[in-house]
């Protein structure tokens, strides 16, 4: 299995339904593996305010055994000009695993070029791998398959939506993203994705009809419409976004045995309704709860370079 988590072109098909297999191992044993890479350390590098990603990658931690040890880049010498080549070598010698959450993917990557050991993108602006394997992890959990599924995507096309168009590629179900002109994702990201459907299955669909999208969809996804570092950009993107919430309305014109999902924290009255958020397709907190599962079978394998659990130790 590959070294580092930067995209989920590090893992690829096998290396998500991989990960899927061992998350579902450890939910099973309600997220307990105690022993298996005890004494190891992660350090947890936060350049961006956190919820569901430090805490879950701290109980991850703690389920294998591990100290999570969670770093501030204004606390660290990376703040006064050290080079981030020289704090990926010292972090080496002293960790088992380096998670970080920033905002440029390239400090993610150049991180991952001088560390001896893994390195985690837990978030930058331009991907969210961490986060669309707990999305695809509750989708399988919801109906066995990718196979045959279609997931619409209603809103910004972000990093949340660029790791949710790779996961389509790789897995092979459908993804209908509807964005407002202006916002659609990332035209390399659609076109490598769309290759991987030609392989898997699946397809790539693009377009701003946001009924289009949901109509007869397994599964309708939102994210804020301004994530962090837009706030000043809060009250374009709203007017932008008019027309793209997701309400019982909208969700009526999805299959029907649809689920609800969303990456949080939410807007509630911008991006979804509460009756929505609150409702019976909701699964928003599933989804949140497969955080800590994929996480820890993400340090697990990249770590240990093992596909089981059994061979731990």
């Amino acid at each position: 299995m590959t070294r580092h988590l930067l995209t989920l072109d590090s893992l690829g098909r096998d290396g998500i339904l991989t990960n899927l297999d061992l998350a579902a191992q450890l939910k099973a044993r309600r997220g307990m593996a105690r022993t298996t890479l005890d004494g190891g350390r992660v350090g947890l590098i936060f350049d961006k305010p956190s919820t569901r990603t430090r805490v879950s990658f701290e109980a991850a931690c703690w389920g294998l055994g591990m100290l999570p040890i969670t770093l501030r880049s204004d606390e660290l010498q990376i703040g006064r000009g050290e080079t981030i080549a020289d704090t990926a070598r010292v972090l080496s010698r002293y960790l088992s695993a380096i998670v970080i959450r920033t905002f440029e993917q390239a400090k993610v990557e150049e991180l991952a070029r001088y560390a001896s050991i893994p390195v985690i993108n837990a978030l930058t602006d331009d991907h969210h791998p961490c986060q669309a394997l707990a999305d695809v992890m509750a989708i399988r959990e919801e109906f066995g398959r990718f196979d045959g599924i279609r997931v619409a995507f209603v809103g910004d096309g972000n990093n949340v939506s660029h790791s949710l168009i790779q996961a389509a590629g790789y897995l092979g179900f459908t993804l209908a993203v509807a964005t407002p002109s202006g916002y659609e994702p990332d035209r390399g990201i659609v076109d490598a994705a769309r290759a991987g459907c030609a392989v898997n299955g699946g397809a790539i669909e693009l377009g701003h009809d946001v009924k289009a999208a949901v109509r007869g969809a397994d599964a309708v996804y939102t994210d804020v419409w301004a994530s962090m570092g837009q706030e000043k950009e809060r009250e374009e993107r709203a007017r932008a976004f008019t027309g793209y919430r997701v309400d019982s309305e909208l969700m009526s014109l999805a299959a029907p045995r649809a689920i609800f999902l969303h990456c949080l924290p939410a807007h509630r009255g911008d991006e979804v309704t509460d009756e929505v958020m609150d409702g019976p397709q909701s699964r928003v907190w599933d989804e949140a709860e497969d955080r800590w599962y994929t996480e820890a079978a993400l340090l697990y394998a990249l770590i240990t370079g093992h596909d089981q659990w059994e061979r731990a130790g």
